[in-house]
């Protein structure tokens, strides 16, 4: 027999270096069902394209807050200096409330209770229109009742 035509390295059922195998794909090739290099499995997104349902890149998804970059909402404003001048020079009660409310601000922002510091803030605010009108009203029924006696001198 010739030695060129069967090798003598070789056995039956061994493969070459370099050589596929039966059925196998060569290198570089895909296999049956697989995609080719850059392209997209069945049902996957092509690059840069969000699935279905899916927010655009950057884009919040819908129904969810829109915060800065800290991730965080900003903190409410407090409206204590405000509650500390009409606590002062318009009414005290109203204003004592005012000063609690808008204590309640930080203490709520801080301890993550976001939605609880915007209604503090909310109410800090409210009982100091409260305290400043009602101080407004009290002071022209004081005027009238004082000026009142003179007009019918």
């Amino acid at each position: 027999m010739d030695n060129q035509q069967y090798p003598q390295n070789q056995q039956y059922g061994q493969q070459q270096y370099g050589q596929p195998q039966y059925g196998q794909p060569q290198y570089g090739q895909p296999q049956y069902g697989q995609p080719q290099y850059g392209q997209p499995q069945y049902g996957q997104p092509q690059y840069g394209q969000p699935q279905y349902g899916q927010p655009q890149y950057g884009q919040p998804q819908y129904g969810q807050p829109q915060y800065p970059q800290g991730g965080m909402p900003p903190r409410p404003d407090s409206y204590l200096v405000w509650s500390i001048l009409v606590t002062v020079l318009c009414c005290l009660p109203f204003g004592i409330v005012a000063i609690v409310k808008s204590t309640q601000v930080d203490s709520r922002y801080n301890s993550g209770d976001y939605q609880g510091a915007q209604k503090a803030a909310e109410e800090a605010k409210k009982w100091c229109i409260i305290s400043a009108v009602s101080a407004a009203v009290i002071s022209v029924i004081y005027i009238i009742i004082s000026f009142l006696p003179l007009l019918f001198i």
